[in-house]
């Protein structure tokens, strides 16, 4: 029978897979400090991860381990040198998150754009209408955007794009232009020259040495005053101190955030203070629809691994 750490908790359906299985058991694990999982993991023969950190520190002590499965797509909180060192494979959710994540950019531009939130309090205030000439608000329609990163989600976020009537810029070397035609897009090669001419940015790619810090001060300083910004996929690619800065330089409109450099976020993050940026908290994927397909996907990932049948598409390659 083979042993399965879920390092905290998720949706019940996921675990129901596992339980409706007799070849598998599982345990809950919702002490997720290092010296907790270190005294846990040894003894299992696989393991979920959310958001919680796997270093050396800890992954040194499971000489039984052969499998993580991420209920997600990032990786970032995995230590990689370690695991392609011993053997260790790495699953993603590589399906289930895409509509969820692409409805909440929709959501953010939409919020920003008609500054729903001012809106809101105006109302609330009793002014009713007293205001309403000083918002200012935009509409999507015959806006360009640019979509960096064309995996899953860039595909499920360009189709509703589409039908806002937006024109679809795309930036990744690694798709081919044919693809993107297919999807309505148009393959741009140079990202700055996309940043300058675009109205929305919406970022997708992964969090690395090279992506770090992409989105910094001169990338900003050379959009448009109207210009937002929607970044639902890591903390670190875009620098907050950079874009604080422009936000109250009035450099460009707008930002939405789900991720940040740190999560939970430093109180001392001037992006809480700014009312320029609308904020949630790492949550694009928090769906009900979403949740229940994550879990599911997670713990299936392991039992198709131990089984030989799993979906290549769900393995990181390291």
């Amino acid at each position: 029978m083979k042993k399965i750490a879920v390092i905290e908790k998720i949706h019940k359906d996921g675990l129901e897979l596992i339980d409706k299985n007799s070849d598998y058991i599982y345990e809950l694990i919702s002490d997720v400090s290092e010296e907790n999982l270190k005294k846990k993991l040894p003894n299992f023969d696989a393991c979920t991860l959310r958001v919680s950190k796997l270093n050396e520190n800890i992954l040194k002590h499971c000489p039984k381990l052969k499998v993580i499965s991420r209920h997600g797509v990032g990786f970032d909180n995995v230590d990689l040198e370690y695991i392609k060192k011993n053997n260790i494979t790495l699953l993603i959710t590589a399906t289930a998150n895409a509509v969820a994540v692409a409805e909440h950019v929709i959501y953010m531009m939409l919020s920003i754009s008609k500054s729903i939130s001012r809106y809101d309090n105006e109302v609330r205030l009793g002014n009713f209408k007293k205001n309403t000439l000083e918002i200012e608000t935009l509409e999507l329609f015959n806006k360009e955007v640019l979509i960096v990163g064309f995996g899953r989600i860039g595909k499920s976020l360009i189709k509703r794009c589409l039908g806002f009537e937006m024109k679809v810029n795309v930036y990744d070397p690694f798709v081919s232009k044919e693809i993107i035609s297919e999807f309505g897009g148009n393959k741009i090669d140079n990202l700055d020259d996309g940043l300058k001419s675009c109205d929305y940015l919406s970022l997708h790619i992964p969090l690395n040495k090279k992506t770090k810090n992409m989105i910094n001060s001169s990338k900003l300083y050379s959009m448009k005053k109207t210009a937002i910004i929607i970044n639902t996929s890591r903390g670190g690619i875009i620098n907050e101190i950079d874009l604080d800065n422009a936000l109250n330089d009035k450099i460009i409109f707008g930002a939405g955030l789900d991720v940040f450099e740190k999560e939970p976020v430093n109180k001392d993050n001037p992006l809480l203070k700014n009312k320029r940026v609308l904020l949630s908290p790492h949550s694009a994927t928090f769906t009900n629809e979403c949740k229940s397909r994550m879990s599911i996907e997670t713990t299936k990932n392991i039992i198709d691994f131990f089984e030989n049948k799993l979906n290549k598409s769900m393995i990181v390659k390291l």
